[in-house]
């Protein structure tokens, strides 16, 4: 008997929190709006935002955007130092992957890549775009920024990848299975005023889906369903 109690106590309790939604913060809509998207390579999310817009808000954020090369959309995405930026296969990293996912306390780096074409054409993978009022944005924009490490006064420069004109700079915020790179863009997007479940946050597609509901529920101008 005591089995089957502490049995459904641990379904409802996995039930639970596989369905916890963090609701994005809310405010009034305006017509003055900053289209973004979100883009999925089957198990990475970036946030690509127009160059404009970040340049226009002054700070850290914008200073580090201001020194890329030329570009009218920035790409923005976050993960582990060492694993996020080699471009080896899959296959020849899995040992690092492992370390990335299992050690804790493991350096991080935001990535902000330059791309003067629609970023959708060049990634060739799912997306979703998401427009956002620019108090929206400024928040959004404004947790993308508290990632840096500004331990120095600015942002700095951790790492770089041969004849690509993407940075990686320092983060202030560790990476483990506890926080993917998924967790981290689900939780940008969640400032941003998107209702987010974050245990699910872990892959992909449940990104991707928290984002066409957040859109939708924009379009149909109601709060997003939710599951």
């Amino acid at each position: 008997m005591m089995r089957a109690l502490v049995l459904a106590a641990l379904i409802g309790l996995v039930a639970a929190l596989l369905t916890w939604t963090r609701p994005g913060a809310e405010d009034r809509e305006a017509t003055d709006t900053v289209a973004i998207l979100v883009l999925d390579n089957g198990f990475h999310t970036d946030i690509a935002v127009p160059r404009a817009a970040l340049e226009r808000r002054g700070g850290p954020l914008a200073r580090a955007v201001e020194a890329l090369a030329p570009g009218d959309w920035i790409l923005i995405g976050w993960g582990d130092a060492k694993f996020y930026v080699d471009q080896r296969p899959i296959s020849d990293r899995l040992p690092d992957g492992a370390r990335a996912f299992l050690h804790p306390g493991n350096r991080s780096v935001l990535m902000l890549a330059p791309r003067r074409e629609d970023p959708r054409l060049a990634y060739g993978e799912d997306s979703a775009a998401l427009s956002l009022s620019r108090a929206r944005f400024e928040r959004l924009a404004a947790r993308v920024e508290a990632s840096l490490d500004l331990s120095n006064g600015r942002p700095r420069i951790a790492a770089l990848r041969p004849g690509d004109d993407a940075r990686f700079f320092a983060s202030r915020e560790t990476f483990s299975i506890l926080h993917l790179c998924n967790h981290w863009t689900a939780g940008v997007l969640n400032a941003g005023g998107v209702a987010i479940r974050p245990v699910p946050a872990i892959t992909s597609g449940e990104v991707m889906r928290s984002v066409r509901a957040a859109e939708r529920a924009r379009k149909l101008d109601r709060p997003p369903l939710r599951d």
